[in-house]
Parts: C-alpha cells; structure tokens; sequence
C-alpha cells in the first residue's frame, strides 16, 4: 500500500469518527466511547499502547501482525481523541510538518522552555 493510499485510509477513517461525534448512531463503538469522555478515551489509548508495546516484544511474523493489529487499535482510539477535542487531522500533520528537519532533542528542549 502506497503513502498515498495510507493518508487517504487514515483521512477517511478521521472523517468518519468526526461524522460519528455529529451524528452519534445508538449503537456505535465510537459514540460510546465519545459518552466517556477524555476519561474513557484516555483508558483505552494506554491500554492499546501498552499492547502495541506488548506485541513489538512477540518474535516472528506472528509478532509482525500482533504489532500491527495493536498499532491500527491505537491509531483509531487517539483518531477519536482526537475527534472528541475536535483537533483535525490536517492540525496534526501540521505540527509534524513543522517539526521537519529539527532535532527531536532540539524541539524537545524548545517546548521545556
């Protein structure tokens, strides 16, 4: 799957949880965890980062795919962060687009001024 491909997944995937926030269907993953707030959200974003963590230790290609099973589970889980706070996705590449060609130290230090 190209980048391109990738972006236009996750762009879509950002459009739906944001559609999900306006428009909350009965019964929906989402609107559920939209009902719990930061909170809730929160919960489940360190939950499937310590599982993304968890998996990266499995050996082998059934490794491989745990990681990424866990990465998308995380992925989505801060997309709908994201969406409760109502922070576009095209703020956040933003911010990464800004960050090009910085040291990671050197824009660390600069945000613990």
């Amino acid at each position: 799957m190209s980048t391109e491909e990738t972006g236009s997944v996750l762009a879509r995937l950002m459009d739906i949880i944001e559609d999900r926030r306006k428009n909350p269907p009965e019964k929906s993953y989402t609107t559920t965890l939209f009902a719990g707030g930061v909170s809730k959200i929160g919960e489940k974003i360190v939950e499937e980062a310590a599982e993304v963590v968890e998996a990266a230790g499995e050996a082998g290609d059934a490794g491989r795919e745990h990681a990424i099973h866990e990465a998308a589970d995380l992925i989505y889980h801060l997309f709908v962060m994201l969406g409760y706070k109502m922070i576009q996705l095209e703020e956040v590449e933003a911010e990464l687009t800004r960050r090009f060609g910085l040291s990671g130290l050197d824009e660390k230090a600069a945000r613990e001024k």
